[in-house]
C-alpha cells in the first residue's frame, strides 16, 4: 500500500527501475512552508521554550553532575543565536530548523552528562 509518505518517484531507464527520490523531504519542506505566516509565533515559542527548559540546563548540569563550564556558553550562545535568527529576517525553514538544532544540542548535552 502506497501512501503519500512512502511513495517514490520511479523512472524507467533501459528497462531498469530506478528510485529517484522519496517524497518525505518534499513533504517536510511543504509543511514548513505552510507555517510561513506563523513565523512570529514560532519565534516566540522557541524563545519561551528555550528560556524555560534549556537555559536552566547549565546550572543543573554544573551543580548536580559536575559538568564543565563549557555548557554555559553553548546554551546561552544558542539562545542568543536563536534571537538573531528570528529577528534577522530569515525564512521559516531556518527559524524552525535552528530551533530543532538547538533542542538537539541541548538534549545531547543532557544525555552526555547524565548518562
Amino acid at each position: 500500500m502506497e501512501t503519500a509518505i512512502n511513495k517514490s518517484i520511479v523512472i524507467e531507464d533501459h528497462n531498469w527501475l530506478t528510485v529517484k527520490e522519496t517524497h518525505i523531504w518534499a513533504n517536510f519542506m511543504a509543511i514548513l512552508d505552510r507555517q510561513a505566516e506563523h513565523k512570529t509565533i514560532w519565534f516566540l515559542f522557541s524563545l519561551i521554550f528555550q528560556g524555560v527548559l534549556f537555559l536552566p540546563i547549565p546550572a543543573v548540569l554544573m551543580y548536580y553532575y559536575n559538568a564543565s563550564i563549557i555548557v554555559l556558553p553553548i546554551t546561552f550562545g544558542l539562545y542568543l543565536s536563536n534571537i538573531i535568527v528570528g529577528m534577522g529576517g530569515y525564512g521559516i525553514r531556518v527559524v524552525i530548523g535552528f530551533f530543532m538544532f538547538t533542542a538537539l544540542v541541548n538534549l545531547s548535552m543532557l544525555a552526555i552528562y547524565i548518562l
